[in-house]
């Protein structure tokens, strides 16, 4: 068979490229492993997604599907330090309508899983990993389990750290494990959120919670590999007391919803996006500490600016020229690079015990906090990606 474009994992940032091209003359192939899962009750996976890719979902035709009774606006940010130190974000006050929305991640998926299938332009391709790729002066063939080889004029990795897609095309991929990994849950509490979203530097870690529907929260404390087993092995009862005093009592009393789960953090930057015939999206092209709550607005302004890309080609324009994929490299070059190392930064900061840099980092979350053309700077960039 042959295709234009052939879309390699059918995650959220794959699954929103080949969203963003309906309509057009592409005729693309999406390849995936296994087909997402219904998930029972609340996804204790959760994502802070900015305005700005909530626009990108509405213009691509998800937002609007999803259920908004399942959807929490973040009105305001409340950061504390591990010394006295504090930050306040408030959408108010910057002149916005919410700083973010608080979503599930499988509602996500099974949503732009059900527009792509309905897409006219898309093949879906679903069982098995791929075994070879080949990428040839004119063209990239795809070797798939039991089918015969696929042809494409650009292959797109977007399957996820451990690209297979990255790793055939020779790309070199800087990964450092933090010897962390971010445990996650829900809970009911017993004080109402009222749609602020919380997060605490702490000596254990770095634990934030975020406002879902009614007085419910979503966990995500980022946290060395030990003591991360250790808050996994926690009954619940004992792990509902131990958040709700790591809280220092904000919430009240909490009930757990979804059982804790874990998952590794890794800081991972490539040499390149990009390489004839192949282009990287989301996570195979970079990973970033979940502090920030950047990591798949990251994958769906990648997935944006490469579908504006591919639109704005004339017909007779190649798709996997690299002269049209450098300029999809161009265009992503600072966002991810800022975003990496500020919160690179940020989690090296205040994981580190030495007192003197504990009265820097918490000076410099009161200063902010005091500046408001600073603070409101900050807030426009997590909006929007721009400042």
């Amino acid at each position: 068979m042959d295709f234009d474009l052939i879309i390699v994992g059918g995650g959220l940032a794959g699954a929103s490229l080949a969203a963003a091209l309906q309509g057009t003359r592409y005729r693309i192939a999406l390849v995936e492993a296994r087909a997402p899962a219904f998930v029972e009750g609340w996804d204790s996976r959760v994502y802070a997604i900015s305005p700005s890719c909530a626009n990108f979902l509405r213009d691509i035709g998800i937002w609007q599907h999803l259920d908004p009774g399942r959807i929490a606006p973040v009105h305001s940010m409340s950061i504390r330090g591990d010394a006295e130190g504090e930050l306040e974000f408030s959408s108010y006050d910057s002149g916005l309508s919410e700083l973010a929305w608080i979503v599930e991640s499988g509602r996500m998926q099974r949503e732009l899983w059900e527009t792509v299938k309905r897409q006219h332009n898309v093949t879906m391709l679903v069982g098995g990993t791929p075994e070879a790729i080949t990428v040839d002066r004119g063209s990239v063939s795809l070797t798939l389990p039991g089918r015969k080889p696929i042809f494409g004029r650009l292959v797109v990795g977007a399957d996820g750290v451990n690209s297979w897609v990255r790793e055939q095309a020779g790309i070199d991929a800087e990964i450092s494990p933090y010897g962390e990994r971010g445990v996650v849950a829900n809970f009911n509490c017993e004080k109402d959120h009222c749609n602020r979203a919380f997060q605490w530097f702490r000596d254990d870690g770095i634990l934030a919670l975020l406002p879902l529907p009614g007085r419910m929260v979503s966990m995500v404390w980022s946290c060395a590999d030990d003591f991360a087993d250790s808050l996994r092995a926690l009954e619940s009862g004992a792990l509902c007391r131990r958040v709700a005093d790591a809280a220092g009592g904000a919430l009240g009393a909490l009930d757990l919803i979804t059982p804790a789960q874990a998952f590794p953090l890794r800081f991972m930057r490539v040499a390149s996006v990009v390489k004839e015939r192949i282009a990287l999206v989301g996570d195979a092209a970079h990973a970033i500490h979940p502090l920030s709550g950047h990591g798949i607005n990251l994958g769906f302004q990648d997935a944006r600016a490469l579908a504006d890309v591919l639109r704005k080609l004339p017909a007779w324009r190649d798709p996997g020229e690299i002269a049209v994929l450098r300029g999809y490299a161009r265009v992503r070059a600072e966002e991810p690079f800022l975003v990496q190392y500020a919160t690179h930064g940020l989690n090296r900061l205040f994981g580190s015990r030495n007192p003197l840099l504990a009265a820097v980092r918490n000076a410099g979350l009161n200063l902010t906090g005091r500046l408001p053309v600073v603070r409101n700077a900050l807030v426009r960039y997590a909006v929007s990606g721009r400042f």
